[in-house]
């Protein structure tokens, strides 16, 4: 029996699209986006920086070599932050009924910057979990099996008896590793259509 609703935050509650940061940093550092798109990778300093191993000023530092752009560390910031989209508000109308069933919790990996934005931009959006777990603050990220244990441990409910909804499918593989069950939601409809079937 399901116990827990774990959910991812980004493409899950709330939109986000990458495609945005680059556009920003263009305009902010007057270079073609192309250079973004050419040059851009999931690198073991965005882990650390994921992982609160690396902080954004860092960061910035990592960015700015590997763009070839020297920007102000705030111009960085105001990119960073420009990843938002909409919430997905036929999902968040959903919330406050699953918590009445389930221990409703999120799990998101990010940084302590996106952090920042989006629990300033959103808190109303983001009452009905219990908890939502940073990878920057936990120390752990997806799609490792110790992230999932470490969650499902924090909330006392076995992986088990914990559902979790992700758009990525290598963090669903990770958290069915860990034991979870597990299911790939790829837009706002699916996320709908999954937890509809749990009420």
């Amino acid at each position: 029996m399901t116990q827990a609703v774990l959910l991812d935050l980004g493409n899950v509650v709330l939109g986000v699209d990458f495609r945005l940061v680059f556009t920003r940093w263009a305009a902010l550092a007057g270079v073609d986006e192309q250079r973004f798109y050419d040059r851009w990778e999931i690198c073991p300093a965005y882990r650390a920086h994921e992982t609160g191993h690396m902080m954004f000023d860092e960061y910035c530092g990592v960015l700015s070599n590997r763009f070839g752009i020297e920007m102000p560390v705030e111009h960085w910031r105001e990119g960073w932050n420009a990843i938002w989209t909409h919430p997905f508000e036929e999902v968040i109308k959903l919330l406050p009924k699953v918590a009445e069933h389930y221990h409703l919790c999120c799990f998101t990996n990010t940084n302590d910057t996106h952090a920042e934005s989006w629990r300033g931009r959103f808190a109303d959006r983001l009452q009905s979990f219990a908890t939502i777990y940073v990878s920057s603050e936990i120390g752990h990220r997806k799609p490792d099996v110790p992230a999932f244990e470490y969650v499902c441990g924090d909330m006392g409910i076995s992986p088990q008896q914990t559902l979790f909804l992700d758009d990525t499918l290598e963090n669903v593989a990770g958290a069915r590793s860990a034991g979870l069950k597990a299911k790939q939601v790829r837009s706002e409809q699916e996320v709908v259509q999954a937890l509809s079937t749990l009420l």
